[in-house]
C-alpha cells in the first residue's frame, strides 16, 4: 500500500488537477484510479521517476486519528469529491490518515512501513494504464487507472516480470488469432464468440468426451430452448435479483420473453413434465446450454469474459440420504475430466449457510456434513469459507492450477434449497405422500469458452495430441530431399 501511496503523491506532484479515488493492494500489485487526462507510457516514465525521488528523501510514513468532522473539512479544504464520497462509505470511527511526510496523505487503514527509504525503488515497476469507471458504473466517469507492482528485492521483481512475458506470450486472445482457433467480431457485438474451423474441432472434441463420460454415469442428456416466457425468470427469482445481468425482454405474440441467463429453469421445468416416484431417484440430466449474461464492455476480456456462452451444466434431483453419495460421485467424475485435460493440482473450498438463507437449520446442517463427508471421503484437502455459501444452499468450488501456477475457478457443486420451493417440485414417497427433492447444481468446465481460454495458455497452444484440431500433416519429399537426408 506504500507504494501506491507513493505514486499517488507522485502523479499529483507532477499533474496537480489530478483527483485520487481509490488505490487498493491487489495479487501481485497494486493500482490506483485518478480523474485526470489520458496518461501514456510516456508518463509512466515521468511518475516513476517521481516515485524514485520520493523513495530517496526518505519521508515518514505517519499515521493519524481524526474525527469524521474534522476528515471531511480537510478533504472539502483539497476539493477531492471522490475523496468525500469514499469517506461517506467508511462506517467506522474515528477516520485514519496517512501522511507522507508534510506534503501528501489520503484516507487508508494501512499499515505501512516507518517511512518512504523503506521500500525499494529498484523492486517497484509500474506497469500500464487503464480506463476505468468511477465504481465500476459505466454512467459515471471515465478515470485512468495505473496499475503497478512492488517486491522486496530485485530478484523477486525480475521473477515476476519473466512469469508476466510467459503468461503474455500464452495468452489465449493473441494465440487464439495465430492459430485460428476463434474471433470476436465487432460487427457482431463485445462479447460474442466465433468459433473457426480449428477451434470449433477442439470444441467438438470436447463435447463428445463430455457427453460420453456423462452418460457413462448415469446422466440423460438435455436440449433445451435459449429464450422462454419472462414469467420463468419471475418464478425463478432472477428478475427480482439478477436483473442488471439480464438482456431486455423482447415482446412476441404480445408475450414477453427473454434471454436465458441460466439453464437451471428449464431442467425443473423437465423434470415437473411428468410424475416422480422416491423410486426413481437419483435423476440426474446434463446439458451444454448456451446463456447470455449482460456485462459492461470494459469487463469484457477475450474468452474469460463474454457475454454468450455455453455451461457444461447438469442438475441432480435426488433424496436427502442421497447427498452425500452424489456429491462423491460428482467429486470423482470432476477428477476424470481435469485429468483428462492434464490439470492435476485443485484448490477446494467449503461454503456454509451464510447469514440470511432459505431452509432449515436441520437440511442445511444435513447438506453440509454431506458435503464434508463426500471431500473427506475422497481426501481432499479443503478450506471451510464460513457463511460463504449461496442463500439457497452450501457448495464447493474447485480451482485448477494451470502450467503457471495460476488458479482457475471452473468447477462448482452447490445444493439448492431454493429453487425446488419456488417451482413446487415433489416426488411421492413410501407411504404416498408428496415430499421435496433436494436439488444439486453442478458444472466441472464452467463454461466451454473460459475452459477453452485456459486451455490454450495451460498448453501455450500446443494441445495434446488427443484435443488438437491438425493431427497429421502430409509433407511431400523429393528424391533430391532424400538423398539429402
Amino acid at each position: 500500500m506504500q507504494s501506491a501511496h507513493v505514486m499517488a503523491m507522485a502523479v499529483q506532484k507532477l499533474y496537480p488537477d489530478a483527483k485520487v479515488t481509490i488505490g487498493p493492494w491487489i495479487e501481485n500489485g497494486f493500482y490506483y484510479d485518478f480523474d485526470m487526462e489520458p496518461l501514456t507510457d510516456k508518463d509512466l516514465k515521468r511518475i516513476k521517476k517521481e516515485m524514485d525521488r520520493i523513495i530517496g528523501k526518505n519521508l515518514p510514513l505517519v499515521r493519524e486519528e481524526v474525527s469524521r468532522g474534522e476528515a471531511h473539512r480537510r478533504i472539502s479544504a483539497l476539493n477531492e469529491p471522490y475523496k468525500l464520497e469514499i469517506l461517506e462509505s467508511i462506517k467506522d470511527d474515528p477516520i485514519t490518515i496517512y501522511h507522507i511526510g508534510d506534503e501528501w496523505w489520503d484516507l487508508c487503514a494501512g499499515p505501512h512501513v516507518d517511512s518512504t527509504g523503506h521500500i525499494n525503488k529498484k523492486a517497484v515497476e509500474l506497469e500500464s494504464i487503464a480506463g476505468a469507471y468511477w465504481r465500476g458504473d459505466e454512467r459515471k466517469p471515465m478515470l485512468q487507472r495505473i496499475y503497478g507492482t512492488a517486491w522486496e528485492n530485485e530478484e523477486q521483481l525480475k521473477a515476476y516480470l519473466h512469469f508476466k512475458e510467459e503468461a503474455k506470450r500464452r495468452d489465449h486472445r493473441r494465440l487464439g488469432q495465430d492459430l485460428d482457433l476463434f474471433s470476436i467480431q465487432d460487427d457482431a457485438g463485445g462479447g460474442l464468440v466465433f468459433w473457426h474451423p480449428k477451434g470449433a474441432m477442439v470444441r467438438h472434441i470436447i463435447e463428445d468426451f463430455w457427453k460420453k463420460i456423462h452418460m457413462k454415469r448415469g446422466y440423460d442428456l438435455l436440449y433445451t430452448p435459449h429464450v422462454a416466457k419472462a414469467d420463468l425468470w419471475k418464478i425463478s427469482g432472477h428478475l427480482d435479483f439478477y436483473k442488471e445481468n439480464m438482456y431486455d425482454q423482447m415482446s412476441v405474440e404480445d408475450e414477453l420473453y427473454q434471454l436465458r441467463p441460466m439453464n437451471c429453469p428449464y431442467h425443473i421445468l423437465v423434470y415437473k413434465s411428468k410424475l416422480h416416484s422416491y423410486r426413481d431417484f437419483p435423476i440426474r440430466v446434463a446439458e451444454l446450454g448456451t446463456v447470455y449474461r449482460y456485462e459492461l464492455s470494459g469487463s469484457l476480456h477475450g474468452l474469460f469474459r463474454v457475454r454468450g456462452f455455453t455451461q457444461d451444466d447438469a442438475h441432480i434431483f435426488c433424496l436427502d440420504d442421497q447427498i452425500k453419495d452424489e456429491i462423491r460421485g460428482v467429486l470423482d467424475l470432476t477428477e476424470e475430466i481435469l485429468l483428462q485435460f492434464g490439470f492435476e493440482k485443485y484448490e477446494v473450498n467449503l461454503s456454509t449457510r451464510p447469514e440470511k438463507a432459505v431452509g432449515d437449520d436441520d437440511i442445511w446442517e444435513k447438506a453440509t456434513s454431506a458435503l464434508e463427508d463426500a471431500l473427506d471421503d475422497k481426501g481432499w484437502t479443503y478450506q471451510i469459507d464460513d457463511g460463504g455459501g449461496a442463500f439457497y444452499g452450501p457448495k464447493v468450488d474447485i480451482k485448477i492450477e494451470d502450467a503457471l501456477g495460476r488458479k482457475w475457478q471452473c468447477s462448482t457443486i452447490q445444493v439448492d434449497f431454493n429453487l425446488p420451493q419456488r417451482f413446487d417440485i415433489t416426488y411421492v414417497d413410501s407411504n404416498t405422500e408428496k415430499r421435496r427433492p433436494i436439488m444439486i447444481h453442478r458444472a466441472v468446465l464452467g463454461s466451454l469458452e473460459r475452459f477453452f481460454g485456459i486451455l490454450i495458455e495451460h498448453y501455450a497452444g500446443d494441445f495434446p495430441l488427443w484435443l488438437s484440431p491438425i493431427q497429421a500433416r502430409v509433407l511431400p519429399v523429393t528424391d533430391a530431399q532424400v538423398i539429402d537426408y
